[in-house]
């Protein structure tokens, strides 16, 4: 079969590989659609650990696909059936995984990052994963392109969830890319009256306004300003931070509403980490800042029972689909921020 591998830093090829066997306790998927993220751009462009020419890897972990082989002692998944699979696999013994969170896992595995993912034909489910419920079926309405993202539309909600969105909020989302409109989605669908969206880049706001129209969209220049206009000197309730920028992180205290919440998405780059707050805004309006990672298993079945529903219409995001064999240009796309989502469809 074939497959995408990392080789190592900016090393990447497209291989001829051994189709998967598996055992009485595994699943065997074949792949039908997988989505590109930032995750796969970075171990692309800084390479990744324990990944070299000697131990490539196989890229992807926003997966979908149709059961092909199921091991003669797995009675709750069938061949035919449509899934989507979640990435991240918790030892299955530690506090965090007896309490449900198994993506929190020190010891977690994810396909796509230390376990062979679903840039390929095939993709072997183990035993662990199996059994933890990282397969999730697919609702007869839901696509293979759009139940490939619902692993990050999942990290989305588990965000939300964390940090709240309550009917009447007005919510600020700073990042037009993918996460961030997969953002105002969700707060959209959970009741907010207004959400703000402000990117750098004026193309990236543009496609957001496409996307949903009842956005309102604002340049980043005197963003103050502007969020007092908005918000008839109000502030917004709630302020997420979906770019890894630390400026936007020191600069979000600022735009809040007395009682609000600040929730910052995703990670900075490394150096960068330590940002300045005023505590005194903190201390004085009352705010609570939240941070999150990854997303839980019920995240991940309750995102795509969302999409499924018409109420997030996730797959306004997919910008190209390209076969496996065009995998550098999606690369390339996603590498230069050259649309949203890119899909790796198979046949």
């Amino acid at each position: 079969m074939k497959a995408i591998r990392l080789y190592g830093k900016e090393k990447i090829q497209l291989d001829e590989v051994t189709k998967p066997q598996i055992s009485e306790n595994e699943v065997l998927l074949k792949v039908k659609a997988a989505s590109l993220c930032g995750t796969d751009v970075r171990m692309y462009k800084n390479g990744h650990a324990g990944v070299d020419e000697n131990h490539p890897l196989t890229l992807g972990h926003e997966i979908a696909g149709i059961i092909t082989e199921v091991g003669s002692k797995i009675t709750s998944y069938k061949v035919g059936q449509r899934v989507a699979v979640a990435p991240n696999i918790g030892c299955g013994n530690c506090d965090q995984c007896v309490s449900g969170n198994t993506h929190l896992c020190a010891n977690y595995q994810a396909f796509g990052i230390n376990l062979a993912g679903g840039f390929a034909e095939y993709l072997k489910i183990p035993t662990s994963t199996v059994q933890q419920g990282n397969i999730t079926p697919l609702a007869d309405e839901t696509t293979f392109e759009q139940a490939a993202l619902i692993e990050p539309f999942s990290c989305v909600f588990n965000g939300q969830n964390i940090a709240s969105v309550y009917s009447g909020d007005t919510v600020l989302i700073i990042g037009g890319g993918p996460i961030g409109i997969m953002h105002a989605m969700l707060a959209f669908s959970k009741g907010a009256s207004q959400v703000i969206l402000t990117d750098h880049h004026k193309s990236r706001m543009e496609a957001a306004k496409e996307i949903l129209p009842e956005l309102t969209v604002v340049t980043g220049e005197n963003l103050a300003n502007k969020i007092v206009e908005k918000t008839n000197n109000h502030g917004v309730d709630l302020c997420i931070v979906a770019a890894p920028s630390p400026q936007a992180q020191t600069e979000s205290l600022q735009y809040m509403a007395i009682n609000g919440r600040l929730l910052f998405f995703g990670g900075l780059p490394k150096g960068s980490e330590n940002v300045p707050l005023n505590t005194n805004i903190l201390h004085y309006k009352q705010l609570r800042i939240f941070g999150c990672t990854r997303a839980s298993l019920s995240s991940y079945r309750t995102s795509e029972k969302l999409i499924a529903s018409g109420q997030v219409p996730i797959e306004r995001l997919i910008t190209n689909k390209y076969p496996l064999e065009e995998f550098e240009q999606a690369l390339k796309n996603a590498e230069n921020s050259i649309g949203l989502k890119n899909v790796i469809v198979f046949e």
